[in-house]
């Protein structure tokens, strides 16, 4: 079974995590194809916008720990090897110059919450979760955690990686964790129409803004004017295409 499913449907690329039996859990062959297939949708000419879910009943239920059960302090090069894989996964989102629209369609925990926020726009079904429950298996929301911090005030990110309860679709709208919350039935649909609302925006344009969106998110307030400012000249020289 292929880990990561691939359709095109016009200039969108649907990427499908593929273990409903495991409900999508990140295994190391998963975790690969998803940083390939965003790596390889990004340099694909004819795709303009990526849309990310899972197959099945959940969206992803993050690392599958069964892969790390046995693995001790002997295996420290295969441990390092996949917290770097799992890094590069998360880091890509922002690094893409193409947008990414993730439809979470059920669960999403820890490594999957992480995931399912990573997109630049999220649409989540009604009857959805999202959480990050590693504290209660002893471990911490580590690589996902900078992107939550970034998106959801100081408290409420530390309540949820701390308690490790989760939250239903509505409280991760007011936190403004996704962008529309939407009947189970309605969310390919949903997903797709803003997926394909984006590939029709100029791709320069679209390319220019993103990536001074993540710019300045992460910098003093001087130095994001002056990012916005060379931006703004370059501007001058777009061309739709």
């Amino acid at each position: 079974m292929n880990e990561l499913l691939t359709e095109d449907r016009g200039a969108v690329r649907i990427l499908t995590m593929n273990r409903p039996e495991k409900r999508n859990a990140l295994n190391t062959a998963l975790t690969r194809a998803l940083l390939e297939g965003l790596r390889a949708a990004d340099t694909a000419e004819p795709v303009a916008c990526v849309l990310l879910t899972g197959a099945g009943q959940g969206f992803c239920a993050g690392a599958d720990l069964s892969e790390f059960k046995d693995l001790g302090s002997e295996h420290r090069q295969r441990i390092e090897e996949r917290a770097e894989l799992t890094m590069q996964l998360h880091l890509a989102f922002p690094k893409m110059a193409k947008p990414v629209v993730t439809a979470i369609n059920g669960a999403a925990m820890g490594g999957g919450a992480g995931l399912a926020i990573a997109g630049d726009m999220a649409v989540m079904a009604e009857g959805a979760k999202l959480g990050y429950p590693e504290t209660r298996h002893g471990i911490v929301a580590a690589i996902v955690m900078a992107n939550l911090v970034r998106q959801v005030g100081r408290k409420q990110a530390f309540e949820l990686v701390a308690l490790g309860e989760p939250i239903d679709s509505r409280t991760a709208l007011a936190l403004g964790m996704v962008n529309r919350v939407v009947d189970e039935k309605l969310l390919m649909e949903q997903a797709l129409q803003i997926a394909e609302k984006l590939s029709r925006v100029s791709r320069s344009a679209l390319s220019a803004t993103k990536q001074l969106f993540h710019e300045v998110a992460d910098l003093p307030l001087a130095e994001a004017l002056r990012r916005g400012r060379e931006a703004n000249k370059r501007m001058r020289a777009f061309r739709k295409t």
